[in-house]
C-alpha cells in the first residue's frame, strides 16, 4: 500500500447499541455521501485531512476575544449595532464548552438511537425577543460581493441549522435568523506594514432545521447496515476510499 495514506482507526468506530458521538461535520459528511460516512465511522478509514486554515483560526480567536470584551460588559458590539442588528453577546457559564468542537460542543443525545450529536459554535448573541442567535465567523479575501449564493455555501447554511436544532433540543429559545460575520481582507492598501485590515459584513440567514431530525435518524440507519452503501458517482472521496478498501482486502 505504499503511496497511500490509509489512516485506518481502531477507535471511534460505531458499535450497535453502544453510545456514540457524531459531530455536526459528520452529519454533513453523511448528507454528502452515505458511503464515505459509513467507511469513516463504521470501518475506520479516515478521509485525508485538509491543511489547517491558520489565518482563519487567528481571526476566529481574535473575534471571540473581542466579543467576550463586550459580553463581559453586557453591551452590543459597535459593529453589530452599526448594521442595525439589535442583539448583544450572550453570556452563559457553558459558552467555552459550547465553543470547543473537539472536546465539548453543544450536545444532544437522541433516546431512540443512543447517538450523541455535537457541534462547536463560534458565538451566540441574544436579541430583543430573548431569543438566542447563532453566529458563525468567516474570514476570506475577495473583491467580489460576499453573498450566500455560492453552491458550496449550502454547507454553511446546514451548519447553522444543525446548531439551531441542537440548542432547541437543549430547551433554548432560538431565533430562526442566524448571522454570518464575514471578515474580508483588504488588498487595496499601499503597503502591508505588518497589519492586515478587514471589511466587515454581517449576513443574515433564515434557517430551517426541520430536516435535521430526519437526517440524524437516516445517519443511524446507515450505520446499522451490514454492507457498504452504494457509491456516489459525484463524490471524489468515494474514488479514494474504493482504492483503499481494495488495497486492504488484497
Amino acid at each position: 500500500m505504499a503511496g497511500y495514506y490509509t489512516a485506518k482507526r481502531s477507535r471511534n468506530l460505531y458499535e450497535p447499541g453502544k453510545p456514540f458521538r457524531l459531530s455536526r461535520s459528520k452529519i454533513d459528511q453523511f448528507l454528502k455521501c452515505p458511503r464515505c460516512f459509513y467507511v469513516d465511522r463504521k470501518l475506520g478509514i479516515s478521509p485525508p485531512q485538509p491543511a489547517p486554515y491558520t489565518l482563519n483560526s487567528a481571526v476566529d480567536t481574535l473575534l471571540k476575544k473581542e466579543f467576550d470584551f463586550y459580553r463581559a460588559k453586557g453591551l452590543p458590539h459597535p459593529l453589530v449595532e452599526a448594521q442595525g442588528v439589535k442583539a448583544k453577546p450572550f453570556a452563559h457559564p457553558k459558552l467555552d464548552e459550547w465553543r470547543d468542537a473537539l472536546r465539548g460542543g453543544i450536545t444532544y443525545t437522541d433516546p431512540d438511537t443512543n447517538l450523541t450529536f455535537t457541534g462547536g459554535i463560534d458565538d451566540l448573541w441574544i436579541n430583543e425577543k430573548e431569543e438566542l442567535v447563532i453566529v458563525d465567523y468567516k474570514a476570506t479575501v475577495t473583491e467580489k460581493e460576499i453573498t450566500l449564493d455560492d453552491k458550496w455555501k449550502e454547507a454553511y447554511k446546514r451548519q447553522v441549522e444543525i446548531y439551531q436544532w441542537l440548542f432547541r433540543k437543549n430547551k433554548f429559545n432560538v431565533s430562526d435568523t442566524a448571522y454570518f460575520f464575514y471578515c474580508n481582507g483588504r488588498t487595496d492598501r499601499p503597503n502591508f506594514n505588518g497589519k492586515l485590515e478587514f471589511d466587515i459584513k454581517l449576513i443574515p440567514y433564515e434557517g430551517d432545521d426541520s430536516w435535521v431530525g430526519d437526517a440524524v435518524h437516516e445517519a443511524y440507519d446507515c450505520l446499522m447496515q451490514e454492507s457498504l452503501p452504494d457509491s456516489n458517482p459525484a463524490c471524489e472521496l468515494c474514488i479514494y476510499n474504493s482504492v483503499i478498501l481494495a488495497e486492504l482486502h488484497s
